[in-house]
């Protein structure tokens, strides 16, 4: 049996997304930004999906991981 590969996060208001299907992240000091959204999303008017370290620590590490270098 094939085991699914698909990497999902846990937002700060409790919804999970596909890793897939993320357009573009922010990072905001300690929380960051994502949006998931084909035509585009803004952090001004809260279409983006918030994933700080201190609510969602796992989902943040996983994210996170890709601006350090």
């Amino acid at each position: 049996m094939e085991e699914n590969c698909d990497t999902y996060l846990k937002t700060d208001d409790s919804k999970v997304i596909n890793m897939k299907c993320i357009t573009w992240v922010k990072k905001m000091d300690e929380c960051l930004a994502v949006c998931t959204k084909t035509v585009g999303c803004s952090v001004e008017d809260g279409s983006t999906h918030k994933i700080c370290k201190i609510n969602n620590s796992e989902s943040y590490k996983k994210l996170n991981k890709y601006f350090e270098e």
